[in-house]
């Protein structure tokens, strides 16, 4: 079975939305067994969104609209599906009633505008929205659909998990299941797992696939199957051969984070971390803190430039230093000690915008680790202050940490 998903606003295309719509719907698709056959953005315009409707018809067995359900003069959803089915737009009372309650439970004024959202093409079936103001709405079009959704990503989930998917169960009869697991790997490249995992890859159920990420890699295992047990088999069975292939490499599955993990890891240890950050200006400590109780680990956070930190903590007013092991090292225990902790890690790299990704130039970035008694440091030809080089050298030094602790 074919689905197309069809998302629709002017701002996706000037991006300044993320489209976040797209992925949801395809991965909840996939999860009921249908294949999606293209995804498609398209701005405000009638024209295009209809045309686009009638392409998707002629191919696929459901087509997915998100957005253009507003009560704007540029919401066009209704218009072009309207338009591109041979129907004409009808008023839904009971869909304006719905409105009307809406508006007046939160003690708002009903806009002018606002009835538009009533209009629905003719025999449509109505999907009331409880948690918003745009009701959606399922077009059978002879044995195909046209299902439209509101284009606000909470809406759209509530509808989707609620009301549509279930009405796409009863429709279709559905046997086939499909159940994705991703292993989460960081601080390994693209081309040493798939070195390591390349005949697996080659699989037909379940597939494997790579996704990489700066300084992650993420391995999507896919699974088709008649039923929920039989799917979870197969992807058991894959797992167990991956992690037999890339063993501690592996920090997680679906959507753990490295930063979740290591924050767990100190906790159930009872230890406490320390941090200084030069080039990445604070964004270890940002992600640890993010995680509950990240702040409970956290003995304490220095952001310097490498001279400033030198000068804080060897109390040396000599600006000479370079990005180095030893100095690393050096740095690492100074902090471990002055704030009290069980592990410092310091993080000694590149400064120059131009050392890192996309600059041109290669960086380096030393990672010094402390404990009572033991000191070392691990090294990443990676620098510079840019968001992805940031991204990069944290998620390897997250994963540096990690397997230290781990030994």
């Amino acid at each position: 079975m074919q689905a197309e998903i069809i998302t629709i606003g002017t701002e996706l295309l000037l991006g300044q939305i993320v489209d976040t719509n797209a992925a949801y719907l395809a991965k909840e698709l996939a999860a009921i067994g249908f294949n999606v056959f293209r995804t498609t953005t398209i701005g405000d315009n009638q024209d295009r969104i209809s045309n686009a409707v009638r392409r998707a018809l002629d191919d696929c067995d459901i087509v997915i609209t998100s957005g253009g359900i507003g009560p704007t003069v540029d919401d066009k959803t209704r218009d072009a599906v309207a338009a591109a089915t041979g129907r004409d737009l009808v008023f839904d009372q009971s869909l304006f009633d719905d409105i009307r309650t809406f508006f007046e439970k939160r003690g708002l004024v009903l806009g002018e505008n606002n009835p538009r959202q009533a209009f629905i093409p003719h025999d449509a079936t109505a999907i009331r929205n409880p948690v918003g103001t745009a009701p959606g709405f399922i077009v059978k079009q002879g044995s195909r659909y046209v299902i439209s959704l509101p284009g606000v990503p909470r809406e759209l989930y509530h509808l989707m998990e609620h009301l549509v998917l279930p009405f796409i169960h009863r429709e279709f009869g559905l046997e086939t299941v499909i159940s994705m697991r991703v292993l989460r790997t960081a601080g390994t490249g693209e081309s040493n797992i798939d070195r390591l995992v390349a005949d697996l890859e080659e699989s037909d159920n379940p597939t494997v696939g790579l996704s990489a990420h700066p300084g992650a890699v993420d391995i999507r295992v896919t699974a088709k199957a008649k039923d929920a047990i039989t799917a979870q088999q197969l992807l058991d069975d894959m797992e167990t051969q991956l992690r037999a292939r890339l063993g501690d490499m592996i920090y997680g599955l679906d959507d753990v984070s490295i930063e979740e993990v290591v924050v767990n890891m100190l906790l159930e240890r009872g230890l406490t971390l320390v941090i200084l950050e030069t080039n990445t200006g604070g964004t270890l400590a940002c992600r640890l803190t993010a995680v509950p109780h990240g702040f409970e680990i956290l003995a304490g956070s220095l952001i310097a430039s490498l001279p400033r930190a030198v000068g804080y903590l060897l109390k040396k007013t000599d600006h000479r230093h370079s990005v180095s092991a030893g100095t690393a090292e050096i740095l690492a225990d100074k902090i471990r000690e002055a704030a009290g902790a069980d592990i410092g890690m310091a993080i000694v790299g590149d400064e120059d915008p131009d050392a890192g990704p996309y600059g041109g130039v290669t960086g380096s970035t030393y990672f010094g680790l402390s404990r009572q008694d033991l000191t070392e440091s691990q090294h990443i030809q990676l620098g510079g202050i840019s968001e992805e080089g940031r991204t990069r050298i944290i998620n390897s030094g997250l994963s540096i940490l990690r397997n230290w602790l781990l030994n």
